[in-house]
């Protein structure tokens, strides 16, 4: 069942948008009626709701990173809504880490005039349901998507988190500067689209350095039990062991590791970049490198804002997830206000015009490729918290 959020404008509003939908005989791309508005910026006004889609994994594999994701879009649609001139109605989905519902979630959309689609929350869910969104001429803004080929799926795909090749070069560079590494271990799940890209840009990142990669070990991303593996790493004697994996997996590996006295760096890429691998390895966590896109120490106006509101709205500190949500939808906003309107087209046009746009993320822009551009962090866990590696 479908749970639509924040829809704060009148009953005459929503059928307005309903009838502009229907009344396209192009799934709801028409500027006509309740879609387009008036002015433009800060000034525009559209009379209508604007319908956002949002398909995440709040159950299966992946439903921490999409309860974060959740909560980061609520918080943002909230916020949005306060301001004047256009209201959202946010629809959020479960596509239950499944490709096949994904798929299903993005056939809903397409059909009853989303204005855009956000998600899926994984990379192969992606690569399955993006092409539905495409065909239609659906824009979709992928918040956790770092796989490449993401957006070379059409020009109706864009994403605001970024790739793999943008993070992990610059975590494996920083991790050899500051540990001296010259032997390693490298681990990673072979099953999963988003931990193939991190796997692959970490090798291809260690080959262009002078370390030595002892052996290269792989599992399932529904395992639990590292044990073997990480006592065949550890008789490799490596200076660290890089791991490409969702948090899933990095919290019982991580634990198990230290368990079993492997005391050197474990380097993970964006799959580990979550508050949850600090509550649930707790002291086994500290030490461990990760690459990410954001950093809750960042001090810039935006984030400092978000930090606080969502401490009041959810109890607790978000974690990038939730940032690159609560970002996107923001994102939307300006692209939407460019030219007033909540057509499909014109919203896409408007993200590929996004340019030095100030976010909790940092200042972001939109490249010819559809991918985001914006400062990338090396964190290390410190006293159980995220903090940027000297």
């Amino acid at each position: 069942m479908r749970t639509n959020l924040f829809k704060l404008t009148a009953a005459a509003g929503v059928l307005a948008l309903a009838l502009t939908a229907c009344g396209s005989d192009d799934g709801g791309d028409d500027t006509d009626g309740a879609l387009a508005g008036e002015g433009s910026g800060d000034d525009c006004v559209i009379d209508g709701e604007v319908a956002i889609g949002a398909a995440l994994s709040l159950t299966g594999a992946a439903a921490s990173y999409g309860e974060s994701q959740k909560n980061g879009l609520e918080l943002a649609a909230e916020q949005l809504n306060e301001k004047e001139g256009v209201t959202y109605a946010l629809t959020v989905e479960d596509d239950q880490t499944d490709p096949r519902q994904a798929i299903s979630v993005f056939e809903g959309f397409a059909g009853d005039g989303t204005s855009l689609i956000i998600g899926p929350t994984l990379s192969n869910t992606a690569f399955q349901a993006q092409p539905i969104a495409q065909e239609e001429g659906v824009p979709v803004l992928a918040i956790s998507n770092t796989a490449a080929g993401i957006t070379e799926q059409g020009d109706y795909i864009f994403r605001n988190s970024l790739t793999e090749a943008q993070v992990i070069p610059q975590t494996v560079a920083k991790s050899i500067e500051t540990y001296g590494l010259e032997n390693v271990v490298v681990m990673y799940s072979n099953d999963d689209a988003f931990t193939e890209s991190g796997y692959e840009v970490m090798a291809s990142s260690l080959e262009e350095s002078d370390v030595t990669v002892a052996d290269t070990l792989t599992f399932s991303k529904a395992d639990t039990d590292f044990r073997a593996l990480l006592t065949e790493a550890k008789n490799l004697n490596p200076d660290a062991i890089f791991v490409s994996g969702l948090i899933e997996a990095a919290i019982p590996l991580v634990t198990q590791a230290r368990e079993l006295g492997i005391d050197v760096p474990i380097i993970g890429g964006n799959g580990f970049n979550n508050p949850q691998l600090m509550a649930d390895a707790g002291e086994a966590a500290e030490g461990v490198v990760v690459g990410a896109a954001w950093n809750s120490a960042s001090d810039n106006a935006e984030n400092t804002a978000f930090l606080a509101d969502y401490e009041e709205k959810f109890g607790g500190q978000p974690d990038q997830f939730a940032a690159q949500a609560f970002a996107a939808l923001h994102i939307v906003d300006h692209a939407v206000r460019e030219d007033c309107s909540a057509d499909r087209d014109a919203i896409k046009a408007g993200l590929g015009n996004i340019t030095d746009l100030p976010t909790v993320l940092g200042s972001i822009s939109i490249n010819a490729d559809r991918d985001a551009e914006h400062d990338a962090v090396v964190q290390v866990v410190k006293d159980g918290a995220f903090t940027v590696l000297p």
